[in-house]
């Protein structure tokens, strides 16, 4: 194998895992005294030798306090040599226009014509770009897109690995020193395991979407859009919620809905495609699905310590697939409708229930409820979905939890303003008491606003079962 060889390349990270494995020793928690520190950056040294750089560039960056960010780039993106954008589209015999867009279809920002950052591993992936359209297996901006949509996929990862309190080798001892030698050490094991990972989640996943863009295929006509159950669930109160966690909690918080959601709507049938803040978007063919998953999520929810109740919506009809995500007016309706659900309840559009109905089998039962005008949509009917045989009040019931919780945050709010009034009228509290020493004091006490605040409230507004969402 040549020289600057990619596979030869790879061929050399075998040596450099061993160099790796022999850097695995304890790491003592204590404050490490001076002879550790000497090992580790004897470890360091050596390993960056062996990576290609420099004595001086490995010195300049312990002077500099950096070297944790040499191994990084080192360690995860290694090469004999470094080349500048023309040295790259030269060497790959991909444009240097097209070697820019792709770079950039990947999410990575543009750099100096002469900046030397780029090594055979981009040379190899833009020759596989170039092999592909050549083969015709894409054409050129449908494997820019593609390249867009692996980019912002692997980017998410990226971030959620390195998320603090993800990863504990990236946990900061205040040494880079010592912070390379942990990161190498660590990443000897960690890289291999994750890219076979990642190959793996990555097979099954083409198997299984593979299977549905064949089976959408014999069911339904050429060309047509196929026709899948969209749903929304919406988590209530997150944004007040949000206002009185910290960071800690609210991550909690983040993590266990979506933990909910993915592990309810995978286990029946559908398919989670993005989570959007407190809100999450799933599809699934089945109808009676759906309404299965549907349903789930708002006991699921309801029935957790941690979360509030969230609110579901579910349509039906035909969809755009492009890039993983879903377009149309199905998708615009059941985002709508989430909206103006009730906490705890699921909302169906009016196609929904015809198809439940004829799919399913006595399974569910349905309310209609007075017909919406949505913005941009129209007059729409909708219908509360509910199991068969469950009690009118059960929902009720299982939402009294946020209705505590509901009450708790507005009682702290109204504590916070009066607290606040209280500090900004003391001052001139002194001068009115005199003025008003000859009023008759049961004036106040008449007036049902005790100390000049608003009429206490004794309940929250009931959060649904309201009249005007009876049915004409």
């Amino acid at each position: 194998m040549n020289e600057g060889d990619p596979r030869s390349e790879r061929a050399d990270l075998a040596g450099i895992a061993d160099a790796m494995e022999r850097m695995s020793v304890a790491v003592d928690p204590v404050v490490p005294d001076q002879v550790q520190r000497q090992d580790a950056e004897e470890r360091v040294r050596a390993l960056l030798g062996k990576l290609g750089s420099s004595a001086d560039e490995i010195d300049r960056a312990i002077a500099e306090d950096t070297v944790d960010l040499l191994m990084v780039d080192r360690l995860l993106v290694p090469a004999e040599r470094r080349l500048t954008q023309g040295e790259l589209a030269e060497r790959s015999g991909v444009p240097l226009d097209l070697a820019r867009r792709v770079w950039r279809a990947l999410g990575f920002s543009d750099v100096e014509d002469e900046e030397a950052a780029f090594t055979e591993m981009d040379v190899e992936a833009l020759t596989l770009f170039k092999a592909m359209v050549a083969a015709r297996v894409v054409d050129t901006e449908a494997g820019l897109q593609m390249a867009r949509v692996i980019g912002s996929s692997m980017a998410r990862i990226a971030e959620a690995e390195t998320a603090p309190g993800s990863l504990p080798v990236l946990a900061s001892s205040g040494d880079s020193v010592l912070d390379a030698d942990l990161f190498a050490r660590q990443a000897g094991a960690s890289l291999p395991a994750m890219a076979g990972l990642l190959e793996y989640v990555w097979r099954r996943h083409l198997q299984a979407a593979s299977r549905r863009a064949m089976l959408i295929r014999t069911r339904g006509a050429e060309g047509m859009s196929p026709v899948m159950a969209v749903g929304f669930a919406d988590m209530v109160g997150f944004t007040m919620l949000s206002q009185h966690l910290g960071d800690h909690d609210l991550a909690a918080v983040v993590s266990r809905f979506e933990e909910l959601a993915h592990d309810i709507v995978t286990a029946l049938g559908g398919r989670v495609v993005k989570m959007i803040g407190d809100e999450a978007m799933f599809v699934v063919p089945s109808v009676t699905e759906a309404a299965h998953i549907g349903l789930s999520l708002a006991e699921a929810y309801a029935s957790d310590d941690l979360l509030s109740d969230v609110r579901v919506s579910l349509a039906v009809g035909p969809v755009l697939l492009q890039d993983g995500d879903y377009y149309g007016p199905v998708v615009n309706l059941a985002s709508r409708l989430v909206g103006i659900a009730n906490p705890g309840t699921v909302l169906t559009s009016d196609e929904f229930h015809l198809a439940l109905q004829e799919e399913s089998d006595g399974e569910f039962s349905a309310r209609a409820l007075r017909p919406r005008t949505i913005k941009d949509i129209g007059r729409v009917q909708v219908w509360k979905l509910s199991r068969a045989g469950v009690p009118a009040g059960a929902e009720r019931r299982r939402n009294l939890r946020w209705e505590r919780l509901g009450e708790v945050l507005r009682e702290l709010d109204e504590l916070r303003e009066r607290g606040e009034q209280v500090v900004a009228g003391a001052p001139r509290q002194a001068g009115l008491a005199d003025a008003g020493a000859g009023e008759d004091p049961s004036a106040s006490e008449s007036s049902g606003e005790p100390e000049g605040g608003d009429p206490p409230s004794t309940q929250l507004e009931p959060p649904f079962e309201r009249e005007e969402w009876a049915a004409p």
